[in-house]
């Protein structure tokens, strides 16, 4: 019997020339309080001890470190996997780090179907229910899948390929193709 595999990454349509701006931005703001912590620091070593160097390195290594931390949410993809039933979603910061968001058998799906589909506006309706948002482009055709884990409902929205939603439906009857 062959596998079925079928891999795809979301990457956002519009707005890269924002994304862009604001990642180059970050990285001028990381240089800029990264050189005032290091004047405050600069101070400490020259031991004058003022509470204005110690806030300086503070303030401003901070807020460098953060900025740091934090600068590849402006390059955000998200990675569909779909093999032989388990589709597994991952979120790819920065083209370096990889977050595993979740990973859903289609056995355990109990209805799923294209957001502009009848059945959506039901499910959506519901109380209680956890979303699970894996898109980038909301102008983009969403597909839904609604499942019950551990007590607790959820539906997440994605944005696959009409192959990979025949591929899901192959294992699932619960899903509209």
């Amino acid at each position: 019997m062959m596998d079925n595999f079928k891999e795809e990454i979301v990457v956002r349509k519009q707005g890269r020339i924002l994304n862009a701006l604001g990642y180059s931005l970050s990285w001028m703001f990381i240089v800029l309080f990264g050189l005032i912590g290091m004047m405050g620091l600069s101070g400490i070593m020259s031991l004058q001890f003022a509470w204005q160097n110690f806030v300086t390195l503070i303030v401003g290594g901070g807020v460098a470190f953060l900025l740091w931390r934090y600068k590849d949410n402006f390059r955000i993809e998200y990675e569909y996997s779909f093999t032989n039933g388990e589709m597994d979603f991952a979120m790819v910061l920065g083209n370096s780090r990889r977050k595993q968001l979740t990973s859903v058998r289609m056995r355990e799906v109990e209805a799923g179907g294209w957001v502009d589909g009848p059945t959506f506006s039901r499910y959506e309706a519901m109380k209680e229910v956890k979303h699970l948002d894996y898109f980038l482009n909301s102008k983009q055709r969403l597909y839904y899948l609604f499942f019950i884990r551990d007590g607790k409902k959820q539906m997440l929205l994605m944005e696959p390929s009409q192959e990979m939603v025949d591929m899901m439906s192959k294992y699932s009857k619960a899903l509209e193709a």
